[in-house]
Protein backbone atom coordinates (compact mmCIF):
# COMPACT_ATOMS: atom_id res chain seq x y z
CA UNK A 1 0.00 0.00 0.00
CA UNK A 2 1.48 3.69 -1.11
CA UNK A 3 2.67 5.73 1.85
CA UNK A 4 -0.29 8.11 1.42
CA UNK A 5 -2.72 5.51 2.46
CA UNK A 6 -1.26 4.59 5.39
CA UNK A 7 -4.77 6.50 7.49
CA UNK A 8 -7.19 5.38 5.09
CA UNK A 9 -9.48 2.66 6.07
CA UNK A 10 -12.20 2.85 2.72
CA UNK A 11 -12.07 4.09 -0.85
CA UNK A 12 -14.88 5.41 -2.68
CA UNK A 13 -15.10 5.45 -6.33
CA UNK A 14 -17.49 7.69 -7.86
CA UNK A 15 -19.01 6.05 -11.26
CA UNK A 16 -19.26 7.90 -14.03
CA UNK A 17 -15.85 9.27 -15.56
CA UNK A 18 -14.02 6.96 -12.87
CA UNK A 19 -14.81 3.39 -13.42
CA UNK A 20 -16.39 3.53 -16.59
CA UNK A 21 -16.47 6.73 -19.49
CA UNK A 22 -19.61 7.38 -19.74
CA UNK A 23 -19.38 11.23 -19.09
CA UNK A 24 -19.37 12.32 -22.57
CA UNK A 25 -21.85 9.43 -23.63
CA UNK A 26 -24.04 11.18 -20.92
CA UNK A 27 -24.35 14.29 -22.10
CA UNK A 28 -25.02 13.50 -25.63
CA UNK A 29 -27.42 11.70 -24.57
CA UNK A 30 -28.94 15.00 -22.14
CA UNK A 31 -28.47 17.05 -24.81
CA UNK A 32 -30.35 15.53 -27.25
CA UNK A 33 -33.00 14.60 -24.56
CA UNK A 34 -33.25 18.59 -23.82
CA UNK A 35 -33.44 19.01 -27.44
CA UNK A 36 -36.29 17.07 -28.12
CA UNK A 37 -38.14 19.18 -25.33
CA UNK A 38 -37.00 22.78 -27.10
CA UNK A 39 -33.73 23.15 -25.01
CA UNK A 40 -30.47 24.28 -26.55
CA UNK A 41 -27.97 22.43 -24.77
CA UNK A 42 -24.46 21.93 -26.57
CA UNK A 43 -22.19 19.44 -25.31
CA UNK A 44 -19.37 21.36 -23.95
CA UNK A 45 -21.88 23.31 -21.97
CA UNK A 46 -23.78 20.45 -20.70
CA UNK A 47 -20.20 19.09 -18.68
CA UNK A 48 -20.28 22.41 -18.01
CA UNK A 49 -23.40 22.59 -15.96
CA UNK A 50 -24.06 19.15 -14.67
CA UNK A 51 -20.98 16.78 -14.74
CA UNK A 52 -21.20 14.90 -11.67
CA UNK A 53 -24.91 16.16 -10.96
CA UNK A 54 -28.04 14.17 -11.37
CA UNK A 55 -31.04 14.57 -13.08
CA UNK A 56 -33.11 15.86 -10.67
CA UNK A 57 -30.04 19.00 -10.30
CA UNK A 58 -31.00 19.29 -14.35
CA UNK A 59 -34.33 19.77 -13.64
CA UNK A 60 -34.14 21.96 -10.57
CA UNK A 61 -31.83 24.31 -13.03
CA UNK A 62 -34.31 24.66 -15.66
CA UNK A 63 -37.30 25.32 -13.30
CA UNK A 64 -34.81 28.33 -11.86
CA UNK A 65 -34.58 29.63 -15.24
CA UNK A 66 -38.47 29.98 -15.54
CA UNK A 67 -38.54 26.93 -17.91
CA UNK A 68 -40.28 23.85 -16.60
CA UNK A 69 -39.09 20.51 -18.18
CA UNK A 70 -42.28 17.85 -18.46
CA UNK A 71 -42.54 15.30 -16.46
CA UNK A 72 -41.61 13.12 -18.84
CA UNK A 73 -38.57 13.91 -19.30
CA UNK A 74 -36.42 12.01 -16.79
CA UNK A 75 -38.00 8.30 -18.25
CA UNK A 76 -36.70 9.59 -21.78
CA UNK A 77 -33.11 10.17 -20.66
CA UNK A 78 -33.08 7.33 -19.10
CA UNK A 79 -34.24 5.44 -21.92
CA UNK A 80 -31.49 6.88 -24.00
CA UNK A 81 -29.01 6.96 -21.75
CA UNK A 82 -29.91 3.17 -21.47
CA UNK A 83 -29.48 2.50 -25.64
CA UNK A 84 -26.18 4.80 -25.42
CA UNK A 85 -24.40 2.51 -23.25
CA UNK A 86 -25.44 -0.91 -24.22
CA UNK A 87 -23.86 0.16 -27.34
CA UNK A 88 -20.92 2.23 -26.60
CA UNK A 89 -20.11 2.35 -22.93
CA UNK A 90 -16.86 1.13 -22.26
CA UNK A 91 -14.59 1.15 -18.38
CA UNK A 92 -12.01 3.45 -17.86
CA UNK A 93 -8.76 1.68 -19.03
CA UNK A 94 -6.72 -0.29 -16.13
CA UNK A 95 -9.43 0.16 -13.70
CA UNK A 96 -10.14 -3.57 -13.52
CA UNK A 97 -6.28 -4.21 -12.65
CA UNK A 98 -6.21 -1.29 -9.97
CA UNK A 99 -9.46 -3.35 -8.25
CA UNK A 100 -7.67 -6.80 -8.28
CA UNK A 101 -4.53 -4.98 -6.64
CA UNK A 102 -6.64 -3.04 -3.64
CA UNK A 103 -5.89 -4.61 -0.32
CA UNK A 104 -8.64 -2.48 1.51
CA UNK A 105 -11.66 -2.08 1.71
CA UNK A 106 -13.88 -0.03 -1.05
CA UNK A 107 -17.49 0.85 -2.10
CA UNK A 108 -19.27 3.04 -5.11
CA UNK A 109 -20.90 6.51 -4.32
CA UNK A 110 -23.02 7.83 -7.79
CA UNK A 111 -25.18 10.18 -8.40
CA UNK A 112 -26.31 8.23 -10.96
CA UNK A 113 -29.84 6.56 -10.38
CA UNK A 114 -28.81 2.88 -8.82
CA UNK A 115 -30.55 0.94 -12.57
CA UNK A 116 -28.23 2.92 -14.27
CA UNK A 117 -25.03 2.19 -11.96
CA UNK A 118 -26.18 -1.49 -11.88
CA UNK A 119 -26.40 -1.46 -16.00
CA UNK A 120 -22.84 0.04 -15.95
CA UNK A 121 -21.11 -2.35 -13.77
CA UNK A 122 -22.78 -5.07 -15.78
CA UNK A 123 -21.85 -3.76 -19.14
CA UNK A 124 -18.21 -3.48 -18.34
CA UNK A 125 -17.50 -6.21 -16.29
CA UNK A 126 -16.91 -4.35 -12.57
CA UNK A 127 -20.15 -5.37 -11.30
CA UNK A 128 -18.67 -8.17 -8.94
CA UNK A 129 -15.74 -5.80 -7.38
CA UNK A 130 -18.57 -3.93 -6.00
CA UNK A 131 -21.25 -6.50 -4.96
CA UNK A 132 -24.17 -4.58 -2.95
CA UNK A 133 -21.71 -1.48 -1.90
CA UNK A 134 -23.44 0.47 -4.25
CA UNK A 135 -24.64 3.90 -2.97
CA UNK A 136 -26.69 6.17 -5.20
CA UNK A 137 -28.15 9.66 -4.92
CA UNK A 138 -31.70 8.14 -4.70
CA UNK A 139 -30.53 7.31 -0.88
CA UNK A 140 -29.85 10.64 0.57
CA UNK A 141 -31.71 14.03 0.26
CA UNK A 142 -29.19 15.64 -1.05
CA UNK A 143 -27.03 15.02 -4.22
CA UNK A 144 -23.45 15.72 -4.64
CA UNK A 145 -22.17 18.28 -4.02
CA UNK A 146 -23.54 18.17 -0.82
CA UNK A 147 -21.81 15.92 1.78
CA UNK A 148 -24.49 13.76 2.43
CA UNK A 149 -24.05 10.69 0.05
CA UNK A 150 -20.39 10.41 0.78
CA UNK A 151 -21.27 10.41 4.42
CA UNK A 152 -24.16 7.70 3.86
CA UNK A 153 -21.66 5.42 2.21
CA UNK A 154 -19.38 5.85 4.71
CA UNK A 155 -21.41 4.88 7.23
CA UNK A 156 -22.79 2.22 5.72
CA UNK A 157 -19.00 0.79 5.30
CA UNK A 158 -18.76 1.96 9.26
CA UNK A 159 -16.05 3.87 8.81
CA UNK A 160 -15.24 7.54 9.86
CA UNK A 161 -15.20 10.35 7.22
CA UNK A 162 -11.41 11.01 8.37
CA UNK A 163 -10.59 7.88 7.33
CA UNK A 164 -11.96 7.91 3.75
CA UNK A 165 -10.49 8.52 0.31
CA UNK A 166 -12.87 9.72 -2.44
CA UNK A 167 -12.05 9.24 -6.10
CA UNK A 168 -14.02 11.87 -7.99
CA UNK A 169 -13.69 13.08 -11.40
CA UNK A 170 -15.92 16.41 -11.25
CA UNK A 171 -16.30 19.81 -9.34
CA UNK A 172 -19.55 18.69 -7.26
CA UNK A 173 -17.96 15.44 -6.33
CA UNK A 174 -14.44 16.63 -5.10
CA UNK A 175 -17.01 19.66 -3.51
CA UNK A 176 -19.01 16.85 -1.48
CA UNK A 177 -16.06 14.77 -0.39
CA UNK A 178 -14.11 18.38 0.58
CA UNK A 179 -17.42 19.17 3.00
CA UNK A 180 -17.29 15.52 4.18
CA UNK A 181 -14.45 15.94 5.52
CA UNK A 182 -12.76 13.03 3.20
CA UNK A 183 -9.24 13.09 1.68
CA UNK A 184 -10.29 13.17 -1.92
CA UNK A 185 -8.44 12.51 -5.19
CA UNK A 186 -9.29 14.00 -8.34
CA UNK A 187 -9.40 11.92 -11.99
CA UNK A 188 -8.74 13.32 -15.17
CA UNK A 189 -8.27 10.47 -17.03
CA UNK A 190 -11.74 9.78 -18.66
CA UNK A 191 -12.47 11.31 -22.73
CA UNK A 192 -14.76 14.61 -21.03
CA UNK A 193 -11.29 16.00 -20.05
CA UNK A 194 -9.89 15.94 -23.50
CA UNK A 195 -9.89 19.40 -24.61
CA UNK A 196 -9.79 20.46 -20.82
CA UNK A 197 -7.19 20.92 -18.04
CA UNK A 198 -8.67 18.48 -15.79
CA UNK A 199 -5.67 18.68 -13.33
CA UNK A 200 -6.10 22.24 -13.13
CA UNK A 201 -10.19 22.33 -12.58
CA UNK A 202 -10.12 19.96 -9.67
CA UNK A 203 -7.30 21.27 -8.21
CA UNK A 204 -9.04 24.42 -7.52
CA UNK A 205 -11.63 22.52 -6.52
CA UNK A 206 -10.12 21.34 -3.76
CA UNK A 207 -8.52 17.49 -4.73
CA UNK A 208 -5.59 16.52 -2.78
CA UNK A 209 -4.22 14.64 -5.41
CA UNK A 210 -4.73 14.74 -9.34
CA UNK A 211 -3.98 11.93 -11.26
CA UNK A 212 -4.94 10.80 -15.05
CA UNK A 213 -4.71 6.96 -15.34
CA UNK A 214 -5.76 3.86 -13.00
CA UNK A 215 -2.42 2.90 -14.06
CA UNK A 216 -0.49 5.32 -11.71
CA UNK A 217 -2.68 5.44 -8.85
CA UNK A 218 0.17 4.12 -6.65
CA UNK A 219 2.60 6.50 -8.06
CA UNK A 220 4.06 8.97 -5.72
CA UNK A 221 4.24 12.58 -6.59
Amino acid sequence: MGSRLLDIDLIIFDCDGVLVDSEVLSCQCLSESLAAYGIKLGLAEAIELFLGRNTAAVVQYYAGQGRPIPDSFPIDLKSRVRQTFRAALQPIPDVASLLDDLDMRFCLASSSDLDRVLLSLAHTGLASYFGDRVYTSQMVAHGKPAPDLFLYAAGRMRVAPARTLVIEDSISGVTAARAAGMKVWGFCGGSHYESRDGRAILRAAGADRVFDRMADFWKEG
